[in-house]
Formats: structure tokens, sequence, C-alpha cells
């Protein structure tokens, strides 16, 4: 219920909110909709926009909102978007019209929600409802809501969305979502509704959540079955039973992912040309999916290390951490090594309730030395620890592996490129919460 000793009003600032959310619930992570839906209710939050997208899945979430998002605003749209985590800046989470919104919105708008609230909230329940309320004030034509966590349970839940994407579904959360495709599928699937539009990217999909969209009546469209996409040199190509479009340009994000994005463009009630989608291609682009530094951030990396920009090595950020991010990453780094002879460096930090054995693995061939980092916060894992993982796991691929460990990112990044050649890469990737500490290093 609302608590009188927050004392926090509009004006305070956006750290002391934060701080607030942060220990407003007795736990983190609180699973279940009946108290956030009952606050919704109250606050007639559950209809935010007049079509809603729901995007689940384990990975690539965040860059197919980013490309239906482009795409909606590219058509003359009026588009929200709300996804987490965030890498330096809490503004990161909602966007409008293409534009996070300053400290004094979130304030304020967080003040309405303590003001009202009968019901005790996690974080991310309480940043959920301030979304849903910044979205409802802006009159939007569309909201596009990135689940949090699994589906069926996550706080983005109590909104009935009109069309719901899964992008893929690999192991992980098992804490929260069970340890088997299956039971992970399941909850997944929570996000379907009765005889909605249904859009999946995973092209193994677990029966569980099959079962669902077929219990609901759901109208469903998979991959390689009711649309598909083939890739050639220097283009590639999509199509279903109605449509193909041909010589899309490769988009600076994985293509399965925006392929995913452009199989929901049909079941959508806007007008969207082949025009508008060629221009979003074009443009999307996400931080941290192997997002190559541009050249004027590498110039005030060069200022840490007291090297000058032309000698210092290509350096590639990568917010992937799990298996399946590291099997896609370890894609990536292969096609890297064919371009350049350069070592490849990493900076890695992985959080200790995550699968580190399983995210080192597929890369072990192709990393050529390891900074292994220490992360911050109750998650976060020390770079020791991260070691002997690493080393345990070649150990048991009888695989070499070469690195150290470090008590920071900051210390590790600072090591890796002080020690890299120009024509190397380094690679700085295992969580949002390493990349976010190196963004915040600029």
């Amino acid at each position: 219920m609302n608590n009188p000793n927050s004392r926090l009003t509009a004006t305070s600032t956006l750290q002391e909110w934060l701080s607030y959310l942060e220990h407003s619930h007795f736990k983190t992570i609180d699973l279940g909709l009946a108290r956030i839906t009952a606050v919704a209710r109250a606050l007639d939050l559950l209809h935010p926009a007049p079509f809603v997208i729901t995007v689940g899945g384990t990975n690539g979430k965040g860059t197919t909102c980013r490309l239906l998002e482009t795409v909606l605003l590219n058509a003359g749209y009026r588009v929200g978007v709300y996804s987490s985590p965030h890498l330096i800046r809490y503004n990161e989470r909602v966007r409008i019209q293409n534009r996070e919104l300053d400290d004094a919105a979130h304030c304020r708008s967080f003040a309405f929600i303590e003001r009202h609230k009968t019901e005790s909230l996690t974080y991310f329940e309480f940043s959920t409802l301030s979304a849903l309320h910044l979205f409802k004030q802006a009159a939007l034509d569309v909201v596009i809501l990135e689940v949090g966590l699994g589906g069926r349970l996550d706080a983005t839940n109590i909104v009935d969305s009109n069309i719901a994407l899964i992008t893929s579904i690999d192991i992980d959360h098992t804490d929260f979502l069970g340890s088997t495709r299956e039971q992970i599928g399941f909850e997944k699937a929570g996000i379907f509704r009765a005889g909605k539009p249904v859009i999946i990217g995973e092209p193994d999909i677990p029966a569980s959540m099959l079962e669902q969209a077929h219990r609901l009546g759901c109208l469903l469209s998979c991959r390689d079955q009711d649309w598909r996409f083939t890739l050639q040199d220097e283009s590639w190509c999509w199509q279903d039973k109605k449509v193909r479009w041909e010589n899309l340009p490769f988009p600076q994000i994985p293509v399965a992912n925006a392929a995913t994005a452009l199989a929901a463009i049909g079941h959508l009630p806007f007008a969207i040309s082949p025009a508008h989608i060629r221009q979003a291609l074009s443009q999307v682009e996400l931080t941290g999916r192997f997002q190559t530094l541009a050249a004027e951030n590498r110039q005030m990396l060069a200022k840490s290390v007291a090297k000058p920009p032309a000698a210092l090595p290509r350096v590639i950020i990568d917010v992937g951490h799990n298996p399946h991010a590291a099997r896609y990453l370890a894609q990536k780094l292969t096609a890297l090594h064919a371009e350049t002879d350069g070592r490849i460096i990493a900076v890695c930090g992985i959080l200790k309730d995550k699968d580190a054995a399983g995210v080192v693995a597929p890369l072990l061939s192709l990393i050529d030395y390891w900074y292994c980092v220490s992360l911050d916060g109750e998650r976060g894992q020390r770079g020791e620890a991260l070691f002997v993982t690493l080393q345990q796991t070649a150990q048991s691929q009888q695989q070499p592996v070469a690195g150290e460990s470090a008590d920071s990112v900051a210390q590790g990044v600072k090591r890796a490129l002080e020690h890299a050649q120009p024509k190397d890469t380094v690679l700085i990737f295992g969580s949002f919460h390493t990349v976010g500490a190196f963004l915040a290093m600029r």
C-alpha cells in the first residue's frame, strides 16, 4: 500500500525515486499479477493505447521491438516503447516518438503511482505502471511492450495485447521459468490472447507453446512454416503466402529478429509500405547488440590509455548473457576472423545466477585472451570466480585458454586496450551490467 514514509514528491530527484523503488517491496522479483492488476485497474492503465504489441522470448526482444518501432514511426504513427533493462540511465526504458523522457516526467509519473497505489509493488511493477501512465498521457496510436521475465506472470502481461511476438526460446532464468524448453515455452506463451495473432520466430517451437496457441484459438504464424527468410551475398528476402520482399538491406541487428518483426507487419491495422520497411531496415540499430564503437567514442577511450586513436583496436560491445546469445555471438566472431588476422581479446563479466559455462563454451576457440571482470551488486560475480569457470570449461573441452581476472569492468577494459594491437578486436560482453559499466566510463 502507499508508504507514508517515502516522503517523495514529483519534485524529488529521479535517483531518490529509483532508490525508493529498489527497497519498496520485500522481494526484488515477486512474480504474479494480482497486486499490479488491482492498481492498474484502479488507475485505468490497462488500455494504454488503441493497439498494443507484446514481444517475448529469450533473446532478441529489444531489437525486434526497435525495428517495429522504426517501421511504425516511418509510416507516421505515434509510438511508445517500454523495454528493460537499461544500460546507463533509467530513462532508456521508456521511449515516446523515439525519444527518452526527461527525469521530471518520470518523477511526476512515479508520484502519481505512489499517491494512488493500494498495493506494495516491486521496482519492475512500479516502473511498468509508470510507463503505461506516460503512454496514456501521450495519446499514442500503438504501444510496444517488451516482456521483462518470462511472460505469464510478468508485469507487462496485465495488458491484453492485440498481437504477441515470440523471438526465441532457450534456457535462461531457470529459477523462475523452469529448467526445460517446454516449461519455459509455456511461461512465455502466457502473453498469448484468445483469437489474436501470434508470431513465432523460434524455429524449434516447444510443444507447450503450440498447445497453448491452439487452445486459445490464436492466429498462429510460425517461422519456416507460414513465413521464411533467405540470405544472399549482399541482401536478403522475406516472404509469406501473400507477399515477397526482395533485395532487403541487411540491418545492424540480427536478421532473424528483423524477419520476426516483418512477420507482424501484415497483422497490423496500419498502412505500411515496402518503402517504410526498407527505410527502417537501413536505420535500425540498438546499443550493445554486436555494436562497433563509433570514432568519437574511440577518441575518448584513447585518452584513458594514453594512446592515439589510430593505435586503438576495434571495440565491439554485446549484451549477450546466455548460451543462446553466445552461440549467435560465436557466428559473428567466426565471420570476423575471416575478415582479419588480428586477435580477439575479451572483457567478460557475467552475473552469478547465469550459466557462465554455457556462455563461454561456444567462444573458447574464437577468443585469444580473456579478461574476466567483477560485476557490482547482489547478483554480481567476482572476476576470479568467472576465470575459474572459464578454465574448468576449457579443460572439459580440451581447449587451451589464456587470460586473467580484473577487479572491475574499467580495469579489464584498460588492460585490454593497453595490450591490444591496432589490428586486434576488443570484445566487451557477458551482461547488460558489463556493457553498461563500460559505456559509463566514456
